[in-house]
């Protein structure tokens, strides 16, 4: 089953939301999914652990460079889809997450220092697609964008990817305060209180919407699993 991964060498990117917010819909459509949490901040962890739950969703909070490939490998044989959240930099488990993956997101704001984090990611792969000899499928999501104003930065950044003819989502992850009480309250978008939580209703189209381009772009025809590129464990 697919292996979708969220990468970017600087921290802050929004990896974690986009991560969830996948996650949740597709739990939402009853399939199930093991999300790794391999952010050092383990986010996701701590939202697993809050009262409200979200059914079909299991999450795997330890790992280590040596093993984190069978790991997923394993989970793909009883999960419909396995997102990996990986940390804010270039180490040997984002490594060896990404050369088993089936698709790797990138999140990018609308900032340089963003898009530089990605563009190092986007390195990473070229190099890993020469060490397994196969095609990584990858594209750019940006994140925390203004659903009125596209500001300046924020288009340095799209001709910046247009120009490296890099696939990016045609639907942007909006700021949306629905998106951080996730991480407060628990549970999915769904469960989310429309009295007390603003903009629910726009945030579960917004998610919708970003899922399907995801799911689509993940459709693949299973490829061989590589194990551990890289020898040294941390």
């Amino acid at each position: 089953m697919p292996v979708i991964s969220f990468a970017n060498a600087k921290g802050g990117a929004g990896k974690t939301t986009a991560a969830l917010l996948l996650a949740t819909e597709v739990a939402a459509r009853g399939k199930r999914v093991t999300i790794f949490d391999a952010d050092p901040q383990k986010w996701i962890s701590k939202w697993f652990e809050l009262p409200r739950t979200c059914p079909g969703i299991s999450v795997v909070s330890e790992m280590s460079p040596a093993s984190i490939t069978e790991q997923i490998t394993h989970a793909t044989e009883y999960s419909d889809y396995v997102i990996v959240d990986l940390e804010g930099t270039e180490n040997l488990i984002v490594a060896n997450a990404l050369s088993v993956s089936d698709l790797v997101v990138v999140p990018i704001q609308g900032s340089s220092m963003d898009a530089r984090g990605g563009a190092k990611i986007l390195t990473l792969i070229k190099k890993l697609e020469k060490i397994v000899r196969q095609d990584i499928k990858h594209c750019v999501v940006l994140t925390r964008t203004n659903a009125a104003v596209t500001t300046r930065a924020m288009k340095s950044v799209q001709e910046f990817l247009s120009t490296q003819n890099i696939d990016v989502l045609m639907t942007p992850i909006v700021e949306r305060a629905a998106f951080r009480d996730l991480f407060e309250f628990g549970g999915g978008l769904a469960n989310l209180d429309a009295s007390v939580v603003s903009g629910v209703a726009k945030a579960r189209e917004n998610a919708a919407l970003y899922a399907a381009e995801i799911l689509e772009r993940a459709i693949t025809v299973p490829k061989k699993r590589w194990y551990n590129i890289f020898k040294r464990a941390s």
